[in-house]
């Protein structure tokens, strides 16, 4: 039917590859910026609890109110 032109580079796709070139680490630089937004962490103490959970009531949607 059609054939796809496998040639065709947008002007952005060829930004990226040439900042990719530019600096290698880039890759890298974002997958950790990721991974301190979004990766799930814990961090042990004595309670054996992560200090940065928040308790999270059951019903989140509709919290009852006290």
């Amino acid at each position: 039917m059609f054939k796809k032109n496998t040639s065709y580079q947008s002007e952005i796709s060829i930004f990226i590859n040439e900042l990719k070139s530019k600096n290698p680490k880039l890759v890298d630089q974002q997958l950790a910026g990721r991974s301190r937004l979004w990766d799930k962490f814990k961090i042990k103490n004595n309670d054996s609890e992560n200090k940065f959970s928040i308790k999270q009531s059951s019903y989140v949607y509709f919290p009852f109110k006290k």
